[in-house]
């Protein structure tokens, strides 16, 4: 089975074919987030290169299903991580790929190839180590009654996960429950080293962190990333958490407009140059202790939305000696391993 990825779409695609790969030329990975940036990378399969009506290209890779996961799950998270937790997303990464083949969200391709859908960062960081993973784990996916479970999965719970209404519909999804994780509370650095890649590993402070902005710079952030002019910014208030403590209604108050806006991820996006660690956070507006004057702080918990898998919290399960098995009953409540016909 073939899956249509879309990698990248720019004025001009430039590209080197190979024998039996090609390279693409400044890709960019991490597309509004704290670390986006460009990368060269190389492909397995077959490029098209599909011109758009805005005058754009858009270079699109297909490739077989099982190869597409390999890569998947050593540009999720390093290929040198533990065996079980490269099991474990080999079987949620398959399983979200058929949902998304089956319901794709995409014009001319199934999926994408950044954090929207899944990581599909090609060869630079896979090794063999993720084609056994994926070789073992050959074709399972997780069930929910008769139907292939659709996996979320982030860096980071913080502490607890969250269910699916507070990123997402609002609707039930039984298998995405908010559970109890302390496996990422305090991960040594040589797990981290082991299970993040390159770029992540420059994001330190994943499980509790705190965030302050001047008066002026909130109000600047907030009006150039909602388009909205609020004025003076004068108050953040959580409306509603989810399970875990994440906020999905956040209510902003300005001397010109007030707005209630949601959820997590909107929250998350209007509130960063980039975009917030998670939105479970507790919100103060207080004199800053150095100069006096009026700041606000964010001291906040997690990274990602928080639903589904914790990847560094199944990487601490792994490492002490949980079977993939247990990993995905842990964070996926009441589902069960299933092989799909492919």
């Amino acid at each position: 089975m073939n899956i249509r990825v879309g990698i990248l779409t720019a004025p001009h695609i430039e590209f080197e074919q190979r024998e039996k790969t090609f390279i693409l030329k400044n890709v960019r990975i991490g597309i509004g987030f704290h670390w986006d940036r460009f990368e060269d990378q190389e492909f397995a399969g077959k490029l098209t290169i599909r011109n758009n009506p805005d005058g754009t290209q858009t270079a699109i890779n297909t490739i077989d299903l099982e190869d597409y996961i390999c890569s998947v799950i050593s540009s999720e998270m390093n290929a040198s991580s533990p065996m079980e937790l490269l099991k474990a997303h080999a079987v949620i990464s398959r399983s979200w790929a058929l949902r998304a083949m089956q319901h794709p969200n995409h014009e001319g391709f199934h999926v994408c190839a950044d954090d929207h859908c899944q990581r599909y960062e090609g060869l630079l960081r896979m090794n063999q180590r993720a084609v056994e993973a994926v070789r073992a784990t050959a074709g399972q996916v997780l069930m929910c009654g008769d139907e292939i479970c659709d996996c979320r999965y982030h860096k980071c719970c913080g502490g607890r996960t969250e269910i699916w209404r507070t990123c997402w519909e609002d609707k039930d999804v039984p298998y995405i429950q908010s559970v109890q994780c302390d496996y990422c509370k305090n991960p040594s650095p040589d797990i981290l080293r082991l299970v993040l890649n390159d770029y992540d590993q420059e994001t330190k402070d994943f499980h509790d962190w705190t965030v302050r902005y001047k008066d002026e710079e909130l109000d600047a952030i907030i009006a150039e990333k909602s388009g909205i002019d609020f004025g003076h910014i004068t108050a953040l208030v959580p409306l509603h958490r989810g399970a875990s403590g994440r906020i999905d209604r956040l209510k902003i108050v300005g001397t010109k407009r007030t707005e209630e806006i949601g959820k997590e991820l909107k929250i998350r996006l209007w509130l960063s140059k980039s975009c917030l660690y998670s939105s479970w956070f507790e919100v103060s507006h207080t004199p800053s202790p150095v100069t006096g004057e009026p700041s606000w702080t964010l001291i906040g918990h997690g990274w990602g939305h928080g639903a589904g898998l914790c990847q560094i919290g199944a990487a601490v399960m792994a490492s002490e000696g949980h079977t993939y098995e247990q990993i995905l009953a842990h964070y996926y409540v009441g589902s069960r391993l299933s092989v799909a016909t492919l």
